[in-house]
């Protein structure tokens, strides 16, 4: 699986406003509804549903929430770097300043964990995330991800 085929370069986003995880839970819920057609309402309420279930924070400044969404006919993605870090309750306890929502149908058991599969290797890297911090411009940002997802995969 391509981050390409989940995540299109318009769903990448450079924050300045998030002060808190709720509030960034609504910036990923807005931004599933501008290119996806989601509720955003729904979207962020599925978000913090699972979230409450155990912080999605994975460390090193990465957040992966997720959530399975009834009606949606595949798995989509929407990338947020904030210009400020967040407390997230990252299982590192570091600040959270790249998350990478995904939203998957509520049947789609394989194709969910593939993605957050794909999504968590790729943003494991360190030099990565160190590239994608120092780009704030959301084309640039796609750019880098989806050439290095790429490069990863080879």
């Amino acid at each position: 699986m391509d981050i390409s085929m989940i995540l299109k370069p318009e769903a990448v986003r450079v924050v300045s406003s998030a002060s808190s995880k709720k509030r960034l839970m609504h910036e990923l819920g807005d931004v599933s509804e501008a290119v996806y057609g989601l509720t955003a309402a729904r979207a962020v309420e599925a978000l913090l549903e699972r979230e409450a279930l155990g912080p999605t924070g994975v460390g090193n400044g990465v957040a992966l929430p997720h959530a399975r969404l009834d009606g949606l006919a595949e798995v989509v993605g929407v990338l947020i770097l904030l210009e400020r870090p967040i407390d997230f309750d990252a299982v590192d306890r570091q600040p959270v300043d790249l998350a990478f929502a995904l939203f998957a149908p509520l049947e789609a058991g394989v194709e969910h964990l593939k993605a957050l599969a794909v999504v968590s290797r790729t943003l494991r890297d360190a030099d990565l995330c160190a590239k994608l911090r120092a780009n704030p411009d959301a084309g640039t940002i796609y750019t880098i991800l989806t050439e290095a997802q790429r490069s990863i995969a080879a």
